[in-house]
């Protein structure tokens, strides 16, 4: 193995787990700066201009909203973790099963949404299982369509708005993140503790926003607001600006807890959050392979079209929603509202989603034949001889996800390697010296696909990991170094004696080349069998690879045998020929010797332990 890959291995061994991560929201911070500062300088314009004094503590209300939405979001990011670290093993398990109907495709994205707390990252798993061709673009339309459902999750927990309770979560999360030695505790903990944030974070927006109640040109702005098309606009910008959907929804909550939006208001800024939450998804694709474009088309088609066709029926919705939503009729004015208003618009939110899921669900094909008429497939001329498959940096802030793309990267490895060995055997039969340095061209791909799987784990090392990750992480890189020092036996050492054999006019005997053909079946059979266990965690390949030692040593030991023979009494270019085939021999046991090492990474330790 070269000495860089070296270094980038131990270097990934030895860099310490981060505490802290990058936000799963993934928020835009300068852009949600200015989104907050427009706000705030917006109301002392609008005064300006209707002639109302200038009363306002703008700096204190801009404290609470700063500080308040900083809370909000990082709590919201803090209880995804912990509820991707709890549940996230299973979510590929989940995309990769469940997604065969357009239905289960639907239920399945609303389910990994409401844990991983983002469409756009659901958005971006599909893309790479459509990529790594485990799913359809048709059949990625229902996946994308739920996570439209999952998104509003959120949205029903900050309705509850108990934010004279949230310290008490707070603190709970607190003991248990910090004082529990067990990991699901802490998880948990991780996710109390984040939804005590986001209900302390809505509590000081609210009092921040309190004085609003009774400042003029606020309130008429509010009641502006109540045009649709101003609404949705108004919130289509905002969360385009800070990249979150979840964020406008809970503002408008915030608003409506203080009596200062209606219904109407928080449905039209609950539907232009659905068209802006569109822009981080054109923003992931930007770049990628045209899969990726395609599932962002369809993001934005799907919600645009929903959107068109509730927009003219928002005092119906409304009127709908009163009558299921709870009710305080003992209350009036702006305390009705508050009371009433916060759940209405969570229900509004989800109600919405899940009509337009039911609405067009039969329509994922048309969706699809869409997106690939306006994003056509381009012919491009590739110049790179190999590029990663797999490896998605979107991913790296779920571990369990971007373990499983490590996983898929590093069969792809196996992949070239099996390609190499059976080429190079293909070679020695034929006397090719072409396809010898065929041969050398396929371990460059090798090199390349290594460092970038290296490169890609060093970075999702800065991540905080599970034992169980951390476990996978470390069988994972070690496959990926023995696979490459397993591609080098074959490039360095079995190609030099290829060339040597034909620069001599040597060849092997017919017996030799039948114990030699019978060796090196075996040896493709391991590697296509460890590219199973790689790609599929599947335990049973594995256990196929180490289960082919006895059969290997067999064959090994009769060609042994059958060289003592040959070599008695010989002399000049016979022996030269003998060590050449026992050169030969050698070799092709490293390369089985390396691939059982990277085979009993993926069985149970008992099994490893009992191999030799």
């Amino acid at each position: 193995m070269p000495t860089s890959d070296l270094h980038i291995a131990m270097t990934c061994l030895k860099r310490p787990v981060r505490t802290a991560r990058k936000p799963v929201l993934d928020i835009n911070i300068t852009a949600t700066v200015s989104a907050m500062i427009l706000v705030l300088f917006a109301f002392p314009v609008v005064a300006a201009t209707a002639g109302e004094p200038m009363q306002m503590d703008w700096f204190k209300l801009g404290m609470g909203l700063f500080g308040g939405l900083a809370m909000f979001l990082f709590g919201m990011d803090q209880m995804s973790e912990g509820l991707q670290a709890a549940a996230g093993d299973t979510l590929k398990d989940l995309l990769a099963k469940l997604t065969k109907n357009r239905v289960m495709g639907a239920m399945t994205g609303a389910i990994v949404t409401a844990v991983l707390n983002s469409s756009s990252v659901t958005t971006v798993l599909v893309v790479g299982f459509i990529s790594a061709g485990f799913m359809s673009l048709a059949q990625s339309v229902g996946v994308i369509m739920g996570a439209n459902i999952g998104s509003t999750f959120t949205a029903q927990i900050v309705a509850f708005n108990v934010s004279q309770y949230a310290l008490i979560l707070v603190a709970l999360g607190f003991f248990m993140l910090f004082a529990s030695k067990q990991e699901k505790t802490r998880h948990y903990g991780s996710m109390t503790m984040g939804l005590g944030l986001i209900f302390y974070g809505m509590g000081v927006m609210g009092d921040a926003m309190t004085p609003l109640r009774s400042y003029e040109p606020f309130l008429d702005l509010m009641v502006r607001m109540e045009n649709p098309l101003l609404g949705i606009l108004v919130g289509a910008v905002f969360t385009g600006l800070v990249q979150s959907s979840a964020a406008t929804t809970g503002i408008a909550i915030v608003m409506a807890a203080e009596g200062l939006i209606t219904l109407p208001a928080g449905i039209a800024l609950a539907f232009g959050s659905n068209i802006g939450t569109c822009v981080t998804a054109l923003l992931a694709a930007m770049g990628k392979p045209v899969e990726a474009v395609r599932a962002a088309v369809v993001h934005i088609t799907f919600n645009v079209a929903g959107v068109l066709v509730w927009v003219l029926f928002i005092p119906q919705l409304a009127d709908f929603i009163v009558s299921i939503s709870p009710s305080a009729p003992e209350l009036s004015g702006n305390e009705r509202l508050a009371a009433e208003v916060p759940r209405q618009i969570a229900n509004a939110h989800t109600v919405f989603n899940v009509a337009n899921t039911l609405l067009f669900i039969s329509f994922t094909g048309i969706f699809a034949r869409i997106a690939e008429k306006l994003v056509p497939e381009k012919k491009v001329e590739e110049k790179v001889i190999v590029k990663p498959k797999f490896l998605d940096e979107a991913l790296l802030e779920i571990p369990s996800m971007a373990l499983e793309r490590v996983r898929l990267e590093t069969g792809h490895l196996g992949e070239i390697i099996g390609d190499m060995l059976a080429l190079v055997g293909q070679a020695f039969r034929e006397g090719n010296l072409e396809k010898f340095k065929s041969v050398r061209t396929m371990d460059n791909k090798v090199d390349i696909l290594q460092e970038a799987i290296l490169n890609y784990m060093g970075q999702l090392r800065q991540e905080p990991l599970t034992d169980n990750q951390s476990q996978e992480f470390q069988a994972l890189m070690s496959a990926a170094i023995n696979l490459e020092s397993l591609a080098d036996v074959i490039e360095s050492d079995l190609v030099a004696l290829g060339e040597a054999f034909i620069s001599k006019g040597l060849r092997p005997s017919e017996a030799t080349e039948v114990l030699l053909h019978g060796l090196g079946e075996k040896l493709v059979a391991a590697i296509s069998d460890l590219v199973t266990a790689l790609r599929e965690h599947d335990e049973k390949s594995a256990e196929k690879v180490i289960g082919l030692r006895h059969e290997i040593r067999r064959l090994s030991d009769e060609f042994i045998t059958r060289q003592s023979e040959r070599i008695a009494g010989r002399a000049g270019a016979q022996v030269e020929l003998i060590r050449l085939e026992m050169e030969l021999l050698d070799n092709m046991r490293r390369i089985y010797t390396l691939a059982k090492r990277v085979a009993k990474e993926f069985v149970p330790e008992q099994v490893a332990d009992n191999t030799a």
